[in-house]
């Protein structure tokens, strides 16, 4: 039998996504843009919380208690953790900052 896993959104990675929306809509003047990448992410999300274990976890410089995961969106990367049955989306990053320094 599949394990069924739900989802949690940290406040964090709202503000994250919020932001980046918000840059597009405001200051690139394209909110259709913006809507897109929305839809796009939560697609993306939503799709990996069918089996959020089953790829390889993000390499990290630091030791951690649970292993972070990586979606790619375009120019972005979303991050999120599994603890039990609970698929935790953490952080919502422009894929070329420096992710080590973010995570």
């Amino acid at each position: 039998m599949d394990k069924r896993f739900t989802i949690r959104y940290l406040p964090l990675f709202e503000q994250d996504l919020a932001t980046v929306c918000e840059y597009i809509a405001r200051n690139l003047k394209n909110s259709l843009a913006a809507l897109r990448l929305i839809e796009e992410t939560e697609r993306a999300i939503l799709k990996r919380l069918e089996n959020p274990l089953g790829f390889v976890p993000f390499r990290s410089i630091r030791d951690r208690k649970q292993a972070y995961y990586r979606i790619n969106i375009r120019n972005y990367a979303v991050f999120y953790v599994v603890i039990g049955d609970v698929m935790e989306v953490r952080r919502f990053v422009y894929s070329k900052r420096n992710i080590s320094d973010i995570l």
